[in-house]
């Protein structure tokens, strides 16, 4: 990728589980983490979770987020200009307070939304979306959001279900505006940990190397 004078901005999208926070771990080592500025979407949510669940409303729903604040931001880390941007608690849900973040030579932005608004979209140098068999993707979710998160198993598919409408309104609709669209699937080994990656490139985006990603000499990405 040619470097230019301005930092240069990755954006990774996807549904939630669809892997996003993994693949911005793996950028920001292979680019280097003092080069790189991480940014997250869902710390621009407009509700914490108690708010989200009185109001009837997911963080899926553009009218859950703070998208313009979001984009004004990403317009300052591509011009080079520091920012002083939201946290949100994904441990318990809350806001913690707002931290100072300094842009570098990359900026790696992962969330839901990114893509909603031509502004966001704008900001953008490549495009990446996620996109993992729904199957895969629950099965992420429910691992996740148990260990992690606090959720028992029936309360994390009974979220998935009701956040459906929104990831078809919302989510996967922005698959369209990227210039990089990467699928996963079980590779052929039978190792769980070992997947394969499909990827679907925009007509005149340069094929990336993903040997940084692969584990010795076998196939499959490591998630």
């Amino acid at each position: 990728m040619a470097r230019t004078s301005r930092p240069i901005i990755l954006g990774v999208v996807g549904d939630s589980a669809a892997g996003k926070t993994t693949i911005t771990r793996g950028l920001v080592r292979i680019l280097g983490e003092d080069q790189v500025t991480h940014v997250c979407t869902d710390d621009y949510h407009r509700y914490d979770r108690k708010q989200r669940a009185e109001i009837g409303i997911t963080p899926l729903d553009p009218e859950c987020n703070y998208i313009d604040v979001a984009a004004q931001h990403l317009k300052h880390l591509r011009d080079g200009e520091p920012i002083l941007k939201p946290v949100y608690l994904h441990s318990d849900g809350t806001f913690g307070p707002p931290t100072h973040v300094n842009p570098h030579g990359f900026t790696v932005v992962e969330g839901l939304l990114g893509y909603h608004t031509k502004a966001m979209r704008d900001c953008y140098d490549v495009r990446v979306y996620l996109a993992p068999p729904e199957e895969l993707r629950r099965k992420w979710k429910v691992e996740r959001d148990c260990s992690r998160r606090g959720y028992t198993t029936d309360q994390v598919l009974g979220e998935l279900d009701r956040r459906e409408p929104d990831s078809a309104a919302y989510i996967r609709p922005q698959q369209r505006y990227a210039d990089m669209v990467v699928s996963f699937m079980p590779g052929d080994d039978g190792a769980p940990e070992q997947l394969d990656a499909e990827l679907i490139l925009r007509e005149g985006l340069t094929h990336p190397d993903l040997t940084p990603f692969i584990r010795g000499n076998g196939r499959g990405i490591t998630l």
